[in-house]
């Protein structure tokens, strides 16, 4: 997609697209893994996609974040969404949908190399092998 068109996109459009490109890359992180059954598989990836998590992950790693990005997870964060979270809090919520604002963005933009960095740290913080700070623990 043109960059320019990207930047048109509001924050909720972005969202849409990160979950679905967070979602398809934990998937293929546990299958990866080896595991087998889908019950566990399902169980495993909601720990990693669930807003809880995508939250403590922006908030870990937005001090590595470019001034452009860092706008984009505020001008996320801070946006009105139409849409309701299930089973988190509404500021959890928002931080979680600036991230996956974020992931849409950069795959939208193509910035791969970028978005894959990112994915892995996310799933670094949610393993707590790097603490919320960004330090390694």
């Amino acid at each position: 997609m043109e960059k320019n068109k990207v930047r048109g996109l509001n924050p909720e459009a972005l969202a849409y697209a990160g979950d679905a490109v967070y979602e398809l890359f934990i998937r293929e992180m546990l299958l990866e893994s080896g595991t087998a059954r889908v019950t566990n598989l399902h169980r495993r990836a909601t720990g990693y996609v669930r807003a809880q998590a995508q939250a403590k992950a922006i908030k870990g790693i937005f001090a590595e974040l470019t001034e452009t990005e860092q706008a984009l997870v505020k001008r996320a964060r801070n946006h009105r969404f139409h849409s309701k979270a299930k089973n988190a809090d509404p500021v959890t919520y928002k931080w979680a949908t600036a991230f996956e604002a974020l992931i849409g963005h950069l795959y939208l933009s193509e910035e791969r190399e970028r978005m894959i960095y990112i994915m892995k740290k996310a799933v670094e913080i949610t393993e707590g092998k790097v603490r919320e700070d960004g330090e390694s623990c």
